[in-house]
This record gives structure tokens, C-alpha cells and sequence, in this order.
């Protein structure tokens, strides 16, 4: 992997986080970077005793990638799930194993708390992103994704 480390990520790694999902976001048709609400999400996340971030950090300590799972009660499994989110690596770093590395430290974590089950939502016109996770073996759903926004 290139002496990249992966640590859980904490509040003073806030402004790196947005940065990296400025990157994310920009590939990424439903979602626009608003750094004041990736500041709240961050956050938010980080308090959390159900939400998790790896942050992956190069030789110079700088963020070169990330990615976030949170708990939810799965009723089809009967025990708690992982939706994995967020998952970016900056491009100079792709094709070094940093992705499959930040979901192992994501879904590891998640497996710790009980999980039985990690899912994540791609998006379908991210050819790269579903050709990596077609490689990682995540299998598709027959599911569609659906969001109902519920503030103006």
C-alpha cells in the first residue's frame, strides 16, 4: 500500500474529511460539497457510538483517503448492519489497495459492534467505483435507492 497508515479519524481531522469529500462529492451526481454541512456530518458521526470513520494517512501525514460506516438495526437479519459510506481515495493514490484497505478497517469495525451484514450505495454511473466493488466481491441488490429530502 505505499506506507499509508489507517487510524480512526477525530475532530482535528474535520477539515481533511471535507476535503476529501469535496473529491467524493465531485463525482457524485445526487450530492454537492457544502462544507458547513460535511462540518455538521462530521461531527455528528464522530459522536456517535454507531458511526465510525477510518481516515488513511500517507508518509507526510497527509489524508489521502476515507471512509465511514454507521450501525442500524437490520430487521430482515435480526442484529445490526453496517451502511458504508464515503468511501474516497484521492487519485494519485488509487490502484495501491488503499480502498479495500479503508472498507477492511470500515466492515472490521462494524463486525466488532455485532454487525452481520455491510451494505453501501454506489453511484450507477461511477463506472471505476462498481468495477471496485465487483472486485471486492460486494454483490449487487435488486434494490433501489429512494430519498425523500425533509427540510427545504
Amino acid at each position: 500500500m505505499n506506507q499509508a497508515t489507517i487510524t480512526p479519524a477525530s475532530e482535528a481531522d474535520i477539515p481533511e474529511l471535507i476535503e476529501l469529500l469535496g473529491v467524493l462529492f465531485s463525482i457524485e451526481q445526487d450530492f454537492t460539497p457544502d462544507p458547513d454541512k460535511q462540518r455538521r456530518g462530521l461531527s455528528a458521526l464522530l459522536a456517535s457510538p454507531m458511526g465510525h470513520i477510518a481516515i488513511a494517512r500517507d508518509e507526510n501525514a497527509r489524508a489521502v483517503g476515507m471512509a465511514t460506516a454507521q450501525l442500524v438495526i437490520s430487521t430482515a437479519e435480526g442484529a445490526p448492519s453496517a451502511w458504508v459510506e464515503d468511501v474516497v481515495v484521492r487519485e494519485d493514490w488509487r490502484g495501491r489497495g488503499l480502498g479495500r484497505a479503508l472498507l477492511d478497517a470500515v466492515v472490521t469495525w462494524a463486525r466488532s459492534r455485532g454487525a452481520v451484514r455491510a451494505q453501501l450505495l454506489a453511484d450507477l454511473d461511477n463506472a471505476p467505483a462498481l468495477s471496485f466493488y465487483d472486485r471486492l466481491a460486494w454483490q449487487p441488490t435488486r434494490l433501489g435507492a429512494r430519498r425523500l429530502m425533509l427540510i427545504d
